[in-house]
């Protein structure tokens, strides 16, 4: 099962994204958030979703936690440019280039921080 990590982190990504989602989602129908607040507060839950689960996925392997974050930070990347540029037929431009960079180093923080958490104890 080499490749249950990567499920297990795909899976935790996929229920915090769905949370945070779903919370803002919540917020914004009953007037809680201001509307300017709805758009940065997601690319923040979904940031922190990464480290999160970067942190999950750091403390499963055992060297290399720069690698494994890049590894499911491209991976996420992937699954959401397939979406976005797909579905809606959008060109890269300076803006969604420094979103996908903040979506790769998220996840690799996090799993860099989870492998020093690890070998701390």
């Amino acid at each position: 099962m080499k490749y249950k990590k990567y499920g297990e982190c795909a899976l935790l990504i996929l229920i915090l994204l769905l949370i945070f989602n779903l919370l803002t989602s919540i917020f914004d129908y009953f007037d809680l958030l201001p509307a300017n607040v709805v758009g940065p507060a997601n690319i923040i839950l979904t940031l922190l979703s990464l480290f999160i689960a970067g942190m999950f996925l750091g403390k499963k392997v055992e060297k290399k936690g720069w690698l494994e974050g890049i590894k499911i930070g491209a991976a996420v990347i992937f699954l959401f440019f397939l979406i976005s540029y797909l579905g809606f037929d959008k060109g890269i431009n300076l803006k969604s280039a420094i979103y996908y960079l903040t979506l790769l180093i998220s996840p690799m923080l996090g799993s860099m921080i989870g492998i020093n958490k690890k070998n701390e104890k």
